[in-house]
């Protein structure tokens, strides 16, 4: 699928044009596989690290409570059991991981058939931030107040390389994310209301994900 954009300069100013071309799944199963990509994505991402005890667990209850008969109470073995407080829990959760399979080749073909479903709402840079000298976050403000970017809207940049500088300017952004052309993912590509990528990085992401 070929697709194309303007390119724009720093100060917002139309500087040529660029195009992507990438295989991308069919229309049938593209919902599904981008779906599937954002699950393993997010499971992937999940510690795994909560833990309960069970009443096997649980400090004390050794003694039996009362004796069997005679109280007029229902018999207790423990104080330890899962119907009082401070008892062991059942079915907790326990240490487990969360990972979801899927084949490489469904990986890149999940991740391209994202980026072009949403290559409308690209936007091209033509030497992204290349006329900072230091990190300064009002210059990337300004920007995308130029290219029109309400400031509440979530925002992705992808560069081929990005530096020190542009990482440290970005970085006390709330609803900007940075990331690098070979690190591209599903979730932020869907979860972004604006895309701001790179003209080299356009370069790369052909270089890196056209080769399928």
């Amino acid at each position: 699928m070929m697709a194309n954009c303007s390119v724009l300069d720093w100060q917002g100013k139309e500087a040529g044009k660029a195009n992507l071309d990438l295989k991308v799944a069919k229309e049938t199963i593209a919902a599904d596989l981008m779906h599937r990509a954002v699950l393993r994505q997010q499971a992937h991402s999940r510690q795994g690290t909560a833990s309960t005890l069970t009443r096997a667990e649980v400090r004390g209850g050794g003694r039996k409570p009362y004796k069997q008969k005679g109280t007029g109470r229902a018999r207790q073995g423990s104080i330890r059991t899962p119907l009082r407080p401070g008892g062991g829990i059942i079915f907790g959760p326990k240490p487990r991981k969360y990972t979801l399979g899927m084949n490489r080749k469904e990986r890149r073909l999940a991740l391209r058939t994202a980026l072009m479903a949403r290559f409308n709402d690209v936007i091209a840079v033509k030497d992204f931030g290349s006329s900072l000298k230091a990190p300064k976050t009002k210059e990337i403000q300004d920007f995308l107040s130029r290219l029109g970017i309400p400031n509440n809207s979530k925002v992705l940049i992808v560069l081929a390389d990005p530096s020190e500088i542009i990482r440290k300017s970005v970085r006390n952004l709330g609803k900007v994310k940075l990331i690098a052309a070979d690190h591209l993912n599903v979730f932020d590509l869907l979860n972004a209301n604006s895309l701001i990528i790179g003209e080299d990085a356009l370069v790369k992401i052909q270089e890196v994900y056209g080769n399928d």
